[in-house]
């Protein structure tokens, strides 16, 4: 008789369930790194998007906070016939942008105040009211807004008619 066992020989090392865990063991290193490298292709680009959604949120949760804090200080000149001097007159005191930093509040409607106001490119003063802002992501400002460390600020111009970003402006 033969010495054949299900199609091997009886000497044969190999049996058939260790064969078949042999043949489906795993991926190859290869693989592994194609599949590592792939999956890293996608977490940048998710990272990207997400932290270019954080800032987008930031943006327009500081252009809420500016349109809430006006409303404040129009409340304030309507009951006192003047504006407030600082923020803490309408309870804003210390109150944080998203990027952590305090709002810029100037009153120009004082003596003298017209020359600290935040101008255009013409150099003419975006407000006639009062300047209120944020600095923005790097928290550098100019008076200037058009220059490139103001871009990022978000602004209130025109009296209140255009708060967004400077450099939409």
């Amino acid at each position: 008789m033969s010495s054949y066992r299900h199609g091997r020989k009886s000497g044969d090392t190999c049996s058939r369930r260790r064969c078949r865990r042999r043949r489906i063991a795993g991926f190859t290193l290869v693989e592994l790194v194609i599949a590592m490298a792939i999956l890293m292709v996608i977490a940048m680009l998710a990272i990207g998007q997400f932290s270019d959604y954080v800032e987008r949120s930031k943006v327009a949760t500081a252009k809420a906070d500016i349109v809430a804090i006006s409303h404040d200080i129009e409340r304030y000149r309507i009951i006192h016939g003047a504006l407030p001097g600082s923020l803490a007159g309408v309870g804003r005191a210390g109150y944080l942008d998203p990027w952590e930093r305090p709002y810029h509040y100037q009153d120009l409607t004082g003596k003298g105040a017209k020359g600290k106001a935040r101008k255009d490119k013409r150099l003419n003063p975006l407000n006639s009211d009062f300047d209120l802002f944020s600095a923005g992501k790097d928290g550098v400002f100019k008076t200037q807004v058009d220059n490139k460390d103001s871009l990022d600020d978000v602004i209130r111009a025109r009296d209140g008619a255009f708060i967004d970003l400077a450099e939409k402006f």
